[in-house]
């Protein structure tokens, strides 16, 4: 875990976990929680601008079928871990299925946020950070050639 995370988590009294023995489906809330924050933080930085133009914004991230795409993108550079850790998510039985989704976005997204849950509690955010650029880059040029 990086110093960072470590003294937040020691300042929280969280204990230090075994992330493997989590469910898939509470590494992806987790994740989404990590990526909705990261996302919201790079809107923000872009512009001060009225809060329902900022969601406006952030929607265009955090959507399934948007993070269906990023996991297109990334796939070649996650480690075999990440891949597995994903696939977990990925193959997960959710309960329901939003209604502005379709069943193979929405599985995509659950192991994409599986996946950014499964770094975050093992406190590896530069890896996190890494994926996240990449995929927003590739999600960007994938809009641009629409």
């Amino acid at each position: 875990m990086t110093k960072e995370l470590d003294s937040w988590f020691e300042a929280l009294n969280i204990p230090k976990v075994n992330t493997r023995q989590y469910s898939p489906l509470v590494l992806a809330f987790m994740g989404d929680s990590i990526y909705d924050l990261i996302i919201r933080t790079k809107v923000v930085a872009k512009a001060n601008a009225p809060v329902n133009k900022l969601h406006s914004e952030c929607r265009t991230y955090v959507k399934a079928s948007a993070q269906a795409v990023i996991v297109k993108g990334i796939m070649d550079k996650l480690t075999d871990e990440e891949v597995a850790v994903f696939k977990r998510g990925r193959n997960a039985k959710s309960a329901s299925v939003p209604k502005n989704a379709n069943l193979m976005d929405y599985k995509n997204a659950t192991g994409f946020e599986a996946l950014l849950g499964y770094l975050y509690l093992e406190g590896r955010m530069e890896r996190i950070f890494e994926i996240i650029n990449f995929g927003i880059e590739g999600l960007e040029q994938d809009t641009t050639e629409e």
